[in-house]
């Protein structure tokens, strides 16, 4: 029996492709990159029991900014589980140093995470008939969560081929990509800056106040001033909120 063809979709026009987006500085870039890349992009977000709440806000406002042809916002419950600052009444670390970020996994670690989001993401991919996923994680300036790292992506990209009714059929290859894998926060800044990124719709805080104002002292926090201030430009989310900048 022959083989069904692999499709080739740099022949049939704009790639659908399924973007993870949190609302976040990473993920925010990573839109931009997918739609400057030619795809046009899915996104998704998900209203997972987190504290954080008003990423979902800004996500809305950076889908619709960015122009995703489609944002889901997809409804699961990881607050029955527990087990992090993000989905428990558990305090969220502030002012750790740049050392202590380096070492171990954060309490703000959210138990098999990207595990569930991409796949979620890869069921949503096989029904638009795309062959790419986008995701925003990042190896070097991140808090150490095990779901961020290369090995991770490959092996799930790999699960994905065995695991889809068009992976075993040949009828696509899933991609995943990870386009700020090897970049610094301020690299991600520039980036973000040269596709036109609106920074000021963002929300990467741990533990923002109810409009959304960041706390300054999160390890996303500390990590995102941090890449502004490298890159020389001032974080238009605090000019937003008339925060200060040194």
């Amino acid at each position: 029996m022959p083989q069904p063809e692999m499709v080739n979709w740099a022949t049939r026009g704009p790639r659908p492709a399924v973007v993870l987006l949190s609302g976040g500085l990473d993920s925010t870039t990573v839109l931009a990159i997918a739609h400057g890349q030619g795809y046009t992009p899915y996104a998704l977000s998900f209203d997972y029991g987190q504290r954080h709440r008003h990423e979902l806000r800004a996500a809305a406002d950076v889908a619709q900014a960015l122009g995703a042809a489609r944002h889901v916002v997809a409804q699961i419950n990881l607050r029955e589980f527990g087990g992090s600052a993000l989905t428990a009444d558990i305090a969220v670390p502030k002012g750790r140093s740049a050392g202590d970020m380096a070492h171990g996994v954060p309490i703000t670690y959210v138990p098999a995470r990207n595990t569930v989001f991409l796949s979620l993401a890869l069921a949503w991919a096989e029904t638009l008939g795309a062959a790419d996923i986008f995701i925003g994680v990042n190896a070097l300036d991140y808090s150490g969560y095990p779901d961020c790292r290369p090995e991770y992506i490959a092996a799930f990209e790999a699960l994905a081929h065995l695991a889809t009714k068009a992976g075993v059929e040949g009828r696509t290859r899933l991609k995943i990509h990870a386009p700020l894998m090897q970049m610094n926060k301020a690299q991600i800044v520039q980036e973000g800056q040269r596709l036109g990124v609106d920074y000021a719709l963002t929300s990467s805080c741990y533990d923002p106040g109810d409009d959304g104002r960041p706390c300054g002292g999160c390890d996303s926090c500390l990590l995102r001033a941090r890449g502004f201030a490298q890159a020389g430009v001032a974080d238009p989310l605090l000019q937003r909120f008339g925060i200060a900048t040194q």
